[in-house]
């Protein structure tokens, strides 16, 4: 059976290990979504795998908008988290970004282009 949880574990919420993330990680877009993920390296090692979301003021004024954005793009990444690890790594750093003033009118929008994303970056 497939693991859809999303633990405490696994968010990423310590402001040094965002620190290092924005410091050293690469950008990679798709549509409205950018991740920046920073993979295990020896110089810079990754001990567990963690995933945040962030959704700018700048976009959603309202925090009820805001909320409902993020909500989307967790439940995205929980539904395809194993997606997710094949292409990316099991040990990395990864926030991910919506960055349009539009609201998804439904989840298969975001889910699409998460999924794009990661298929982009295997072929990669």
């Amino acid at each position: 059976m497939q693991n859809f949880k999303y633990s405490r574990e696994e968010k990423l919420k310590k402001n040094t290990e965002i620190a290092l993330l924005f410091d050293k990680g690469k950008w990679r877009s798709c549509g409205n979504l950018r991740i920046i993920i920073l993979k295990d390296k020896p110089n810079f090692p990754v001990e567990n795998h963690k995933f945040g979301v962030s959704v700018s003021k700048r976009y959603f004024k309202k925090a009820v908008h805001r909320n409902r954005v993020k909500r989307l793009l967790r439940e995205c990444y929980r539904l395809n988290k194993n997606l997710y690890k094949e292409s990316f790594g099991e040990k990395t750093l990864a926030m991910m970004f919506w960055v349009s003033s539009e609201i998804p009118a439904k989840f298969q929008e975001v889910e699409e282009q998460f999924i794009k994303l990661c298929q982009m970056q295997k072929k990669a």
